[in-house]
């Protein structure tokens, strides 16, 4: 079916355009989540394969909605100057690569800012723009920039460090393209000067996991890598009931001593090992071993639904473990339509998360599926400026293709 290819005002981003050149998830997803807040998007895909994500079956058609694509070659010397043209009305340009490849290519941050001085301009990489040469030139993804961050390490068993998924560390780094890029656009908007960003992914799951890593650094102290437990105090983490699991996070007076009872060992609150006014159950106090082994043979013997409405009614935060079919049924989720349905380019309904957070006045929008690679292409250069027979031209040499071409 034909795609609409005026954006509709909508959202708190409306008049806000970001363009951007990466596959995958890091990049995209940031654009992709600026999109459904009424940002305008231009997705810059190569002339060979286009984004691998368009080799995912389902992901793809939510990952790749609210954008129109370009199918070129930003690196020829055509291809320089329509990406400065594409560029030269946009707020934020974002690009992934290793290290700065980019710059070494001839783009550079001063070359786009001679055509926009205003750009905010996202240099996405595994290891960032400088450094370790070795380090920097690396192949990255979520994976390994989390095993080189100390994530890894830190999740798993005593046995086996373990990955965070699913693609985590892909996400994460998206929510912090969003709130930087956003963040510099804000200080563009005062000052009148681009800004360049230098988004190492590594560092960004750095600052998500120095928790522990502060102890170490101040204290020597390394916490055993904890399985489905927490590293250091009882009663948080996940737990087998007899008809599944419950994820339980203990922590407070009046939940330590109702827990304590509830399981039959109400005999050691007020003791000098968990006085009155306990607020944590330590890994490291006299009794943590019995505690945890005495609650997990309790659960075992309740119904997870049941431990849930208990806990909660006693201020116990405790959350059943949903399964995907759990999730979609759940009243709570329906009522906050958090999942929506919609139609392709081929027509075909496909079911996807809804946009979020929800904005009260500005809400967001959905108003085109995943286009087609090059479905685009003319239409995004005759908005930059490009007469046909300057499209057509462009066509011929290879710096661009278009859908009808494939």
């Amino acid at each position: 079916m034909a795609l609409p290819t005026d954006k509709p005002s909508f959202g708190v981003l409306d008049g806000v355009k970001v363009v951007y050149s990466a596959v995958e998830i890091a990049a995209p997803t940031a654009a992709a989540i600026m999109g459904e807040w009424g940002a305008d998007v231009t997705w810059i895909e190569n002339v060979w394969t286009g984004d691998s994500m368009r080799d995912t079956a389902w992901v793809k058609e939510m990952e790749r909605r609210n954008m129109r694509s370009i199918s070129m070659n930003p690196f020829s010397d055509e291809g320089k100057e329509a990406l400065r043209a594409i560029v030269k009305d946009a707020d934020i340009f974002i690009e992934s690569g290793k290290g700065p490849m980019y710059a070494r290519k001839g783009i550079t941050d001063e070359f786009l800012w001679e055509i926009n001085p205003k750009l905010v301009i996202v240099h996405v990489s595994g290891f960032g723009q400088y450094g370790d040469e070795e380090q920097i030139n690396s192949a990255a993804y979520d994976l390994t920039v989390a095993a080189y961050a100390g994530i890894v390490t830190q999740n798993g068993s005593p046995d086996q460090p373990m990955n965070i998924s699913p693609y985590l560390g892909d996400y994460i780094n998206s929510l912090m393209i969003i709130s930087s890029s956003l963040a510099a656009l804000h200080r563009v908007r005062v000052t009148g000067e681009g800004e360049s960003i230098d988004m190492a992914m590594y560092e960004t799951l750095l600052r998500v996991g120095t928790y522990y890593m502060m102890d170490y650094m101040n204290a020597g102290i390394t916490y055993p890598r904890p399985g489905a437990r927490h590293q250091n105090l009882c009663g948080i983490g996940i737990y087998e009931c007899k008809d599944g699991y419950i994820g339980l996070c203990l922590y407070g007076v009046p939940q330590n001593k109702y827990l304590l009872e509830t399981i039959g060992l109400g005999h050691l609150w007020g003791t000098d090992e968990y006085p009155e006014g306990t607020s944590a159950l330590w890994l490291d106090s006299p009794k943590a071993d019995l505690i945890q082994e005495t609650l997990e043979a309790y659960l075992k013997t309740q119904s997870k639904y049941d431990v849930q409405r208990d806990f909660v009614a006693h201020r116990i935060a405790a959350q059943v473990v949903n399964e995907f079919g759990d999730i979609l049924e759940a009243e709570h989720v329906q009522a906050r339509e958090c999942f929506i349905e919609w139609e392709n380019a081929e027509g075909k309904t496909i079911k996807g998360l809804n946009t979020f957070p929800k904005f009260r006045r500005n809400p967001g929008a959905f108003w085109r599926p995943m286009p087609a690679l090059g479905g685009d292409t003319r239409d995004i250069l005759k908005r930059a400026g490009y007469a046909d027979e300057a499209i057509e031209a462009l066509i011929a040499s290879g710096t661009v293709k278009t859908a009808d071409e494939d």
